[in-house]
Protein backbone atom coordinates (compact mmCIF):
# COMPACT_ATOMS: atom_id res chain seq x y z
CA UNK A 1 0.00 0.00 0.00
CA UNK A 2 2.90 2.36 0.79
CA UNK A 3 4.29 1.97 -2.71
CA UNK A 4 0.84 2.67 -4.22
CA UNK A 5 0.45 5.94 -2.27
CA UNK A 6 4.00 6.94 -3.23
CA UNK A 7 3.22 6.42 -6.92
CA UNK A 8 -0.06 8.36 -6.59
CA UNK A 9 1.74 11.24 -4.89
CA UNK A 10 4.46 11.27 -7.59
CA UNK A 11 1.86 11.31 -10.37
CA UNK A 12 0.06 14.19 -8.64
CA UNK A 13 3.32 16.16 -8.46
CA UNK A 14 3.97 15.48 -12.16
CA UNK A 15 0.47 16.67 -13.08
CA UNK A 16 0.93 19.84 -11.05
CA UNK A 17 4.31 20.47 -12.67
CA UNK A 18 2.81 19.89 -16.14
CA UNK A 19 -0.09 22.27 -15.43
CA UNK A 20 2.30 24.90 -14.13
CA UNK A 21 4.50 24.59 -17.23
CA UNK A 22 1.45 24.85 -19.50
CA UNK A 23 0.33 27.99 -17.67
CA UNK A 24 3.80 29.50 -18.07
CA UNK A 25 3.87 28.63 -21.79
CA UNK A 26 0.42 30.15 -22.31
CA UNK A 27 1.45 33.28 -20.42
CA UNK A 28 4.58 33.56 -22.58
CA UNK A 29 2.44 33.23 -25.71
CA UNK A 30 0.05 35.92 -24.47
CA UNK A 31 2.94 38.24 -23.69
CA UNK A 32 4.53 37.63 -27.08
CA UNK A 33 1.19 38.14 -28.83
CA UNK A 34 0.91 41.53 -27.09
CA UNK A 35 4.44 42.45 -28.21
CA UNK A 36 3.50 41.46 -31.78
CA UNK A 37 0.06 43.13 -31.69
CA UNK A 38 -0.45 44.69 -35.11
CA UNK A 39 -2.26 47.74 -33.73
CA UNK A 40 0.70 48.68 -31.52
CA UNK A 41 3.27 47.89 -34.21
CA UNK A 42 1.17 49.71 -36.80
CA UNK A 43 1.50 52.87 -34.71
CA UNK A 44 5.14 52.35 -33.69
CA UNK A 45 6.24 51.65 -37.28
CA UNK A 46 3.99 54.36 -38.74
CA UNK A 47 2.04 51.96 -40.98
CA UNK A 48 -1.61 52.86 -40.38
CA UNK A 49 -3.89 54.65 -38.00
CA UNK A 50 -7.58 54.87 -37.11
CA UNK A 51 -9.56 58.07 -36.66
CA UNK A 52 -12.93 58.82 -35.13
CA UNK A 53 -14.00 60.53 -38.36
CA UNK A 54 -14.13 57.12 -40.07
CA UNK A 55 -14.49 54.25 -37.56
CA UNK A 56 -13.52 50.91 -39.00
CA UNK A 57 -12.02 52.54 -42.10
CA UNK A 58 -8.23 52.62 -41.70
CA UNK A 59 -5.92 55.40 -42.81
CA UNK A 60 -2.72 54.09 -44.43
CA UNK A 61 0.41 56.12 -43.80
CA UNK A 62 3.27 56.33 -46.35
CA UNK A 63 5.15 53.35 -44.91
CA UNK A 64 1.96 51.31 -44.73
CA UNK A 65 1.26 52.13 -48.36
CA UNK A 66 4.74 50.92 -49.29
CA UNK A 67 3.96 47.55 -47.68
CA UNK A 68 0.49 47.47 -49.21
CA UNK A 69 1.81 48.31 -52.70
CA UNK A 70 4.31 45.46 -52.49
CA UNK A 71 1.56 42.98 -51.56
CA UNK A 72 -0.66 44.20 -54.39
CA UNK A 73 2.20 44.22 -56.92
CA UNK A 74 3.20 40.67 -55.98
CA UNK A 75 -0.45 39.58 -56.28
CA UNK A 76 -0.82 41.18 -59.73
CA UNK A 77 2.40 39.62 -60.99
CA UNK A 78 1.36 36.14 -59.88
CA UNK A 79 -2.12 36.47 -61.39
CA UNK A 80 -0.87 37.81 -64.69
CA UNK A 81 1.47 34.84 -65.07
CA UNK A 82 -1.42 32.48 -64.14
CA UNK A 83 -3.61 33.77 -66.97
CA UNK A 84 -5.94 36.14 -65.12
CA UNK A 85 -7.28 39.40 -66.54
CA UNK A 86 -7.54 42.28 -64.08
CA UNK A 87 -10.82 44.21 -63.87
CA UNK A 88 -12.32 46.98 -61.75
CA UNK A 89 -16.04 47.24 -60.96
CA UNK A 90 -18.03 50.15 -59.43
CA UNK A 91 -18.17 50.57 -55.67
CA UNK A 92 -21.89 51.47 -55.79
CA UNK A 93 -24.57 49.77 -57.91
CA UNK A 94 -28.36 49.71 -57.97
CA UNK A 95 -30.20 47.87 -55.22
CA UNK A 96 -32.05 45.78 -57.82
CA UNK A 97 -28.74 44.14 -58.76
CA UNK A 98 -28.21 42.93 -55.20
CA UNK A 99 -31.78 41.65 -55.07
CA UNK A 100 -31.16 39.68 -58.26
CA UNK A 101 -27.87 38.24 -57.00
CA UNK A 102 -29.40 37.05 -53.71
CA UNK A 103 -27.17 39.23 -51.54
CA UNK A 104 -30.14 41.37 -50.54
CA UNK A 105 -31.95 38.44 -48.92
CA UNK A 106 -28.87 37.07 -47.24
CA UNK A 107 -26.75 40.13 -46.52
CA UNK A 108 -28.64 43.44 -46.60
CA UNK A 109 -28.29 44.03 -42.84
CA UNK A 110 -24.53 44.40 -43.37
CA UNK A 111 -24.77 46.75 -46.37
CA UNK A 112 -24.64 50.53 -46.80
CA UNK A 113 -27.15 52.34 -49.00
CA UNK A 114 -27.69 55.60 -50.85
CA UNK A 115 -30.36 57.21 -53.01
CA UNK A 116 -29.30 58.79 -56.29
CA UNK A 117 -31.70 60.27 -58.87
CA UNK A 118 -34.59 58.82 -56.87
CA UNK A 119 -33.19 55.30 -57.22
CA UNK A 120 -31.87 53.09 -54.44
CA UNK A 121 -28.22 52.10 -54.60
CA UNK A 122 -26.05 49.88 -52.42
CA UNK A 123 -22.32 50.11 -51.77
CA UNK A 124 -20.92 46.74 -52.69
CA UNK A 125 -20.13 44.29 -49.88
CA UNK A 126 -18.47 41.99 -52.43
CA UNK A 127 -17.51 42.11 -56.09
CA UNK A 128 -19.19 39.04 -57.60
CA UNK A 129 -22.17 40.69 -59.36
CA UNK A 130 -19.89 43.22 -61.07
CA UNK A 131 -17.77 40.42 -62.52
CA UNK A 132 -20.94 38.72 -63.77
CA UNK A 133 -22.04 41.91 -65.54
CA UNK A 134 -18.68 42.12 -67.30
CA UNK A 135 -18.92 38.48 -68.38
CA UNK A 136 -22.43 39.12 -69.73
CA UNK A 137 -21.38 42.28 -71.57
CA UNK A 138 -20.67 40.37 -74.78
CA UNK A 139 -21.43 37.09 -76.53
CA UNK A 140 -19.16 34.25 -75.40
CA UNK A 141 -17.92 31.12 -77.15
CA UNK A 142 -16.93 27.86 -75.50
CA UNK A 143 -13.47 28.46 -76.95
CA UNK A 144 -13.03 31.53 -74.70
CA UNK A 145 -13.56 29.61 -71.48
CA UNK A 146 -12.17 29.60 -68.90
CA UNK A 147 -12.51 33.35 -68.36
CA UNK A 148 -10.47 34.37 -65.30
CA UNK A 149 -11.17 37.82 -63.84
CA UNK A 150 -9.09 39.18 -60.94
CA UNK A 151 -10.03 42.28 -58.98
CA UNK A 152 -8.66 44.15 -56.00
CA UNK A 153 -12.14 45.32 -55.07
CA UNK A 154 -12.86 47.92 -52.39
CA UNK A 155 -15.90 46.76 -50.42
CA UNK A 156 -17.84 48.02 -47.38
CA UNK A 157 -19.64 46.01 -44.74
CA UNK A 158 -21.37 47.29 -41.64
CA UNK A 159 -19.66 45.66 -38.69
CA UNK A 160 -20.75 46.44 -35.12
CA UNK A 161 -18.52 49.07 -33.53
CA UNK A 162 -17.61 46.76 -30.66
CA UNK A 163 -16.22 44.15 -33.05
CA UNK A 164 -13.81 46.49 -34.89
CA UNK A 165 -10.17 45.52 -34.40
CA UNK A 166 -7.35 47.38 -36.14
CA UNK A 167 -6.94 45.91 -39.62
CA UNK A 168 -8.35 42.52 -38.65
CA UNK A 169 -11.99 43.62 -38.47
CA UNK A 170 -12.89 46.72 -40.47
CA UNK A 171 -15.81 48.22 -42.38
CA UNK A 172 -13.87 49.21 -45.49
CA UNK A 173 -11.40 46.78 -47.05
CA UNK A 174 -10.00 45.50 -50.32
CA UNK A 175 -10.74 41.90 -51.25
CA UNK A 176 -8.34 40.14 -53.59
CA UNK A 177 -11.19 38.67 -55.56
CA UNK A 178 -11.14 36.45 -58.59
CA UNK A 179 -14.12 35.12 -60.49
CA UNK A 180 -13.72 32.38 -63.03
CA UNK A 181 -16.32 31.33 -65.58
CA UNK A 182 -15.72 27.76 -66.67
CA UNK A 183 -17.32 24.85 -68.45
CA UNK A 184 -18.24 21.89 -66.25
CA UNK A 185 -15.47 19.81 -67.80
CA UNK A 186 -12.94 22.49 -66.72
CA UNK A 187 -13.90 22.63 -63.03
CA UNK A 188 -11.30 20.21 -61.69
CA UNK A 189 -8.44 21.60 -63.77
CA UNK A 190 -9.23 25.20 -62.81
CA UNK A 191 -9.61 24.48 -59.11
CA UNK A 192 -6.37 22.50 -59.24
CA UNK A 193 -4.65 25.55 -60.72
CA UNK A 194 -6.09 27.75 -57.98
CA UNK A 195 -4.80 25.41 -55.27
CA UNK A 196 -1.33 25.57 -56.84
CA UNK A 197 -1.45 29.38 -56.96
CA UNK A 198 -2.53 29.61 -53.31
CA UNK A 199 0.28 27.28 -52.26
CA UNK A 200 2.81 29.29 -54.28
CA UNK A 201 1.77 32.61 -52.72
CA UNK A 202 1.58 31.37 -49.13
CA UNK A 203 4.97 29.68 -49.39
CA UNK A 204 6.63 33.02 -50.27
CA UNK A 205 5.63 34.30 -46.84
CA UNK A 206 6.69 31.10 -45.09
CA UNK A 207 3.15 30.11 -44.14
CA UNK A 208 2.00 26.56 -43.66
CA UNK A 209 -1.75 26.04 -43.80
CA UNK A 210 -4.69 23.78 -43.06
CA UNK A 211 -7.57 23.07 -45.44
CA UNK A 212 -11.31 22.75 -44.78
CA UNK A 213 -14.14 21.75 -47.10
CA UNK A 214 -17.30 23.61 -46.07
CA UNK A 215 -20.60 22.06 -47.11
CA UNK A 216 -24.24 23.08 -47.62
CA UNK A 217 -25.62 25.48 -44.95
CA UNK A 218 -29.22 25.53 -43.77
CA UNK A 219 -29.87 28.80 -45.61
CA UNK A 220 -28.84 27.76 -49.14
CA UNK A 221 -29.86 28.58 -52.68
CA UNK A 222 -30.49 25.96 -55.37
CA UNK A 223 -31.30 22.27 -55.24
CA UNK A 224 -29.69 19.70 -52.91
CA UNK A 225 -28.72 17.66 -56.00
CA UNK A 226 -26.74 20.58 -57.41
CA UNK A 227 -25.02 21.06 -54.05
CA UNK A 228 -24.08 17.38 -53.87
CA UNK A 229 -22.54 17.65 -57.32
CA UNK A 230 -20.56 20.78 -56.39
CA UNK A 231 -19.29 19.30 -53.13
CA UNK A 232 -18.17 16.12 -54.90
CA UNK A 233 -16.21 18.21 -57.44
CA UNK A 234 -14.29 20.05 -54.74
CA UNK A 235 -13.62 16.89 -52.77
CA UNK A 236 -12.26 15.08 -55.81
CA UNK A 237 -9.75 17.89 -56.51
CA UNK A 238 -8.52 17.87 -52.91
CA UNK A 239 -8.10 14.11 -53.11
CA UNK A 240 -6.27 14.36 -56.43
CA UNK A 241 -3.86 16.96 -54.98
CA UNK A 242 -3.22 14.74 -51.98
CA UNK A 243 -4.18 17.51 -49.53
CA UNK A 244 -5.21 16.69 -46.00
CA UNK A 245 -8.49 18.40 -45.20
CA UNK A 246 -11.32 18.47 -42.71
CA UNK A 247 -15.01 18.71 -43.55
CA UNK A 248 -16.74 21.72 -41.99
CA UNK A 249 -20.39 20.68 -42.17
CA UNK A 250 -22.92 23.41 -42.93
CA UNK A 251 -20.45 26.30 -43.26
CA UNK A 252 -20.59 26.80 -47.03
CA UNK A 253 -21.59 30.10 -48.66
CA UNK A 254 -25.32 30.46 -49.38
CA UNK A 255 -24.65 29.95 -53.10
CA UNK A 256 -22.18 27.06 -53.01
CA UNK A 257 -19.66 24.90 -51.12
CA UNK A 258 -16.13 26.15 -50.54
CA UNK A 259 -12.57 25.22 -49.69
CA UNK A 260 -11.10 27.38 -46.93
CA UNK A 261 -7.40 27.85 -46.18
CA UNK A 262 -6.21 28.55 -42.62
CA UNK A 263 -2.65 29.84 -42.46
CA UNK A 264 -0.51 29.29 -39.35
CA UNK A 265 1.58 32.20 -38.07
CA UNK A 266 4.82 32.32 -36.05
CA UNK A 267 2.85 31.98 -32.78
CA UNK A 268 0.97 28.92 -34.03
CA UNK A 269 -2.31 30.81 -34.43
CA UNK A 270 -4.67 29.90 -37.27
CA UNK A 271 -6.13 32.53 -39.62
CA UNK A 272 -8.74 31.81 -42.28
CA UNK A 273 -7.64 33.68 -45.41
CA UNK A 274 -7.96 31.92 -48.76
CA UNK A 275 -11.21 30.52 -50.09
CA UNK A 276 -12.39 28.76 -53.24
CA UNK A 277 -16.14 28.68 -53.79
CA UNK A 278 -18.04 26.80 -56.46
CA UNK A 279 -21.24 28.52 -57.62
CA UNK A 280 -23.97 27.11 -59.86
CA UNK A 281 -26.50 29.67 -58.61
CA UNK A 282 -25.38 33.12 -59.68
CA UNK A 283 -24.80 32.24 -63.37
CA UNK A 284 -28.38 30.93 -63.38
CA UNK A 285 -29.78 34.06 -61.70
CA UNK A 286 -28.05 36.37 -64.19
CA UNK A 287 -28.61 34.21 -67.27
CA UNK A 288 -24.89 33.75 -67.95
CA UNK A 289 -24.29 31.79 -71.12
CA UNK A 290 -21.72 30.77 -73.67
CA UNK A 291 -22.28 29.25 -77.11
CA UNK A 292 -21.15 25.64 -77.06
CA UNK A 293 -19.64 23.47 -79.75
CA UNK A 294 -23.19 22.44 -80.65
CA UNK A 295 -23.98 26.12 -81.40
CA UNK A 296 -26.45 26.21 -78.47
CA UNK A 297 -26.31 28.33 -75.29
CA UNK A 298 -24.90 26.68 -72.16
CA UNK A 299 -24.59 27.99 -68.60
CA UNK A 300 -21.04 28.33 -67.22
CA UNK A 301 -20.05 27.48 -63.67
CA UNK A 302 -18.69 30.34 -61.57
CA UNK A 303 -15.74 29.97 -59.21
CA UNK A 304 -15.25 32.64 -56.53
CA UNK A 305 -11.75 32.81 -55.11
CA UNK A 306 -9.57 34.87 -52.74
CA UNK A 307 -6.04 34.24 -51.47
CA UNK A 308 -5.16 37.07 -49.08
CA UNK A 309 -8.81 37.29 -48.08
CA UNK A 310 -8.42 41.03 -47.82
CA UNK A 311 -5.35 43.22 -48.14
CA UNK A 312 -5.99 44.83 -44.76
CA UNK A 313 -6.45 41.64 -42.80
CA UNK A 314 -3.50 39.96 -44.49
CA UNK A 315 -1.33 42.97 -43.60
CA UNK A 316 -2.38 42.62 -39.95
CA UNK A 317 -1.46 38.94 -39.98
CA UNK A 318 1.92 39.68 -41.60
CA UNK A 319 2.70 42.43 -39.08
CA UNK A 320 2.07 40.01 -36.21
CA UNK A 321 3.68 37.02 -37.95
CA UNK A 322 6.94 38.89 -38.52
CA UNK A 323 6.59 41.09 -35.40
CA UNK A 324 7.21 44.02 -37.75
CA UNK A 325 10.56 42.60 -38.92
CA UNK A 326 9.54 42.16 -42.54
CA UNK A 327 11.56 40.36 -45.19
CA UNK A 328 13.54 42.81 -47.30
CA UNK A 329 11.23 42.66 -50.31
CA UNK A 330 8.15 43.92 -48.41
CA UNK A 331 9.86 46.09 -45.79
CA UNK A 332 8.44 49.64 -45.95
CA UNK A 333 11.96 51.06 -45.59
CA UNK A 334 14.62 48.68 -46.84
CA UNK A 335 17.75 50.61 -45.87
CA UNK A 336 18.57 53.58 -43.65
CA UNK A 337 21.59 55.76 -44.43
CA UNK A 338 23.27 57.31 -41.41
CA UNK A 339 25.98 59.92 -42.10
CA UNK A 340 28.26 60.33 -39.07
CA UNK A 341 28.38 64.12 -39.40
CA UNK A 342 27.42 67.01 -41.67
CA UNK A 343 30.60 66.70 -43.75
CA UNK A 344 29.36 63.29 -44.94
CA UNK A 345 25.88 64.55 -45.92
CA UNK A 346 26.60 65.18 -49.61
CA UNK A 347 27.95 61.68 -50.20
CA UNK A 348 25.06 60.23 -48.17
CA UNK A 349 22.61 62.07 -50.45
CA UNK A 350 24.41 60.65 -53.50
CA UNK A 351 24.19 57.11 -52.09
CA UNK A 352 20.50 57.56 -51.33
CA UNK A 353 19.82 58.83 -54.86
CA UNK A 354 21.53 55.81 -56.44
CA UNK A 355 19.73 53.31 -54.20
CA UNK A 356 16.35 54.97 -54.83
CA UNK A 357 17.03 55.05 -58.59
CA UNK A 358 17.57 51.28 -58.42
CA UNK A 359 14.08 50.90 -56.93
CA UNK A 360 14.97 50.50 -53.27
CA UNK A 361 12.99 52.17 -50.50
CA UNK A 362 15.61 54.12 -48.59
CA UNK A 363 15.77 56.90 -46.00
CA UNK A 364 18.65 59.08 -44.84
CA UNK A 365 18.94 60.40 -41.28
CA UNK A 366 20.46 63.87 -41.65
CA UNK A 367 19.68 65.06 -38.10
CA UNK A 368 22.33 66.62 -35.89
CA UNK A 369 22.03 63.82 -33.35
CA UNK A 370 24.49 61.40 -31.83
CA UNK A 371 25.36 58.37 -33.93
CA UNK A 372 24.22 55.92 -31.25
CA UNK A 373 20.77 57.50 -31.05
CA UNK A 374 20.27 57.34 -34.82
CA UNK A 375 21.30 53.68 -34.92
CA UNK A 376 19.02 52.77 -31.99
CA UNK A 377 16.04 54.49 -33.59
CA UNK A 378 16.68 52.72 -36.91
CA UNK A 379 16.82 49.42 -35.00
CA UNK A 380 13.51 50.22 -33.29
CA UNK A 381 11.98 50.92 -36.71
CA UNK A 382 13.06 47.35 -37.65
CA UNK A 383 14.75 48.51 -40.86
CA UNK A 384 16.54 45.54 -42.49
CA UNK A 385 19.82 47.31 -43.39
CA UNK A 386 21.79 50.20 -41.90
CA UNK A 387 24.32 52.03 -44.06
CA UNK A 388 26.84 54.18 -42.17
CA UNK A 389 28.94 56.79 -43.95
CA UNK A 390 32.05 58.38 -42.45
CA UNK A 391 35.43 59.72 -43.56
CA UNK A 392 36.72 56.40 -44.88
CA UNK A 393 33.55 55.73 -46.91
CA UNK A 394 33.64 59.20 -48.49
CA UNK A 395 37.32 58.91 -49.29
CA UNK A 396 37.06 55.42 -50.82
CA UNK A 397 33.58 55.87 -52.32
CA UNK A 398 32.28 52.88 -50.34
CA UNK A 399 29.57 52.27 -47.74
CA UNK A 400 29.56 50.43 -44.43
CA UNK A 401 26.50 48.16 -44.41
CA UNK A 402 25.11 46.10 -41.54
CA UNK A 403 22.11 43.82 -41.41
CA UNK A 404 19.70 44.41 -38.56
CA UNK A 405 20.57 42.47 -35.36
CA UNK A 406 24.03 41.64 -36.72
CA UNK A 407 27.06 43.24 -35.06
CA UNK A 408 29.48 43.01 -37.95
CA UNK A 409 29.49 45.64 -40.69
CA UNK A 410 30.90 45.13 -44.18
CA UNK A 411 32.60 47.86 -46.17
CA UNK A 412 31.64 47.51 -49.83
CA UNK A 413 31.40 49.38 -53.08
CA UNK A 414 27.91 50.69 -53.73
CA UNK A 415 27.39 48.58 -56.86
CA UNK A 416 28.20 45.48 -54.78
CA UNK A 417 25.59 46.50 -52.21
CA UNK A 418 22.99 47.05 -54.93
CA UNK A 419 23.72 43.63 -56.39
CA UNK A 420 23.45 42.00 -52.94
CA UNK A 421 20.15 43.67 -52.04
CA UNK A 422 18.58 43.01 -55.44
CA UNK A 423 19.56 39.35 -55.20
CA UNK A 424 17.93 39.08 -51.77
CA UNK A 425 14.75 40.77 -53.02
CA UNK A 426 14.53 38.66 -56.16
CA UNK A 427 15.02 35.45 -54.15
CA UNK A 428 11.28 35.46 -53.36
Amino acid sequence: MGAFFYIQKSLSRLRNTKNKLLQEVNMMKLNQAEVQNHRKLGQDLELFTSMEEAPGMPFFLPKGMALRNELEGFWKKKHQSAGYQEIKTPIMMKQSLWEQSGHWDHYHENMYFSNVDEQNYAIKPMSCPGAVLIFNSKRRSYRELPVRYAELGLVHRHELSGSLNGLLRVRSFTQDDAHLFVREDQIKTEIGGILDLIHDIYSKFGFSYKVELSTRPEDFMGSPEMWDKAEASLESVLEAKGLDYQINHGDGAFYGPKIDFHILDSLGRSWQCGTVQLDFQMPQKFGCAYIGEDNKPHMPVMIHRAIYGSIERFMAILIEHYAGEFPLWVAPVQAKIIPISDIHADYAAEVKQQLAAAGLRVESDQRMEKMGLKVREAEMQKIPYLIVIGDQEVQNQTVSIRKRKEKKSNVQKLDEVLKQLKLEIESI
